[in-house]
């Protein structure tokens, strides 16, 4: 059995996530069957962390996970992000934390869900109108009433960390981390490894960018952020290159070697995996194969230095919004 990683406070999970946002129109078209598949395959290879949003295609990602999930609810962890308000046509409209909102939220993503709790609870984003004690105390009440088994956090940074921890012990932060994007190693990181929280890094292999992906669609998410615009993307290209050539030396797959990079780093990292397709998830896992020495993760540092990337991960005034950024 893969040994499994211990969720700080919470959980213990398989050392790769599959992360559904991406099954319900982020990046484009998508099928159901084979997404359904691919969360039926993902529980069969032994991945039992499943994390999605109330807000992902306002519902219904946790409506197609309530499908797939039907005579499977024992075998899968459910984390749940909140907070995120969208209009009718898809924009976002803004974000609420206020207690009330938190269990309101919670009431009907258990409807969607089709379940009677979830595993992990999670703000989304700090919001800047509630305090983080208040937040963090709803879903505390929710976790005594037995409808949530941990609490997580999302893109805050140390001082928020250190409050919300001080509140109810908080199993895992979600925040984004790759080989490009290594903002979190100067303060975040270390702060959790004090107070003994796991993370779920998402955006390893940077929304597909380091390995050649490109939009697909207008509905494509990627189309607007800014290391895949116009000549951002064209400086990234020799970033993907220089991946590409180390992991063909490996005889390995770019995504593998990102992945597996993410999980040398530390033993508390769950990299979270969005696979669209069974043959998505089959590349990811055998990730779980590779092995980094100390030298060769400096030599792949060293190959895709973090700061060659042009680009922020998203624009401007999102960044501005992150609490995660305030370091």
């Amino acid at each position: 059995m893969t040994n499994q990683v211990k969720l700080g406070a919470g959980p213990s999970a398989f050392p790769l996530a599959l992360g559904c946002m991406g099954m319900s129109g982020s990046y484009g078209d998508t099928d159901e069957a084979e997404s359904i598949a691919t969360i039926h395959a993902a529980l069969d290879a032994g991945v039992n962390l499943l994390d999605t949003g109330d807000f992902y295609g306002m519902g219904r990602n946790e409506l197609l996970l309530g499908k797939a999930l039907a005579g499977r609810r024992d075998r899968a962890l459910l984390s749940v992000k909140f907070g995120a308000l969208r209009a009718p046509d898809g924009n976002w409209v803004g974000y609420d934390a206020r207690p009330a909102a938190v269990k309101n939220f919670l009431a009907y993503s258990l409807v969607r869900l089709g379940v009677d709790h979830v595993d992990i609870y999670r703000p989304a984003r700090l919001d800047p109108d509630v305090p983080i004690e208040d937040t963090i105390g709803a879903i505390a009440d929710l976790v005594t009433a037995g409808y949530v088994r941990a609490i997580g956090l999302s893109e805050v940074g140390p001082e928020t960390i250190r409050r919300a921890h001080a509140v109810h012990p908080i199993s895992d932060l979600q925040i984004e981390y790759s080989l490009i994007s290594r903002g979190p190693e100067a303060a975040i990181l270390p702060l959790l490894d004090e107070l003994g929280i796991a993370v779920t890094a998402y955006g390893v292999l940077s929304r597909g960018l380091l390995t050649g992906a490109k939009p697909s669609a207008p509905t494509d998410s990627r189309a607007r952020m800014p290391r895949f615009a116009g000549e951002n993307f064209a400086r990234n290209q020799p970033l993907v290159a220089a991946l590409g050539r180390l992991a063909a030396a490996r005889g390995v797959r770019p995504a593998q070697l990102a992945i597996a990079w993410a999980r040398a780093k530390r033993p508390t990292i769950v990299p979270v995996i969005g696979a669209r397709t069974r043959a998505q998830l089959a590349e990811s896992l055998g990730a779980l194969a590779i092995v980094l020495t100390p030298a060769e993760v400096a030599e792949l540092e060293a190959a895709v230095p973090a700061a060659s990337v042009a680009g922020s991960r998203y624009h401007a005034a999102q960044m501005a919004h992150l609490d995660s950024e305030r370091t």
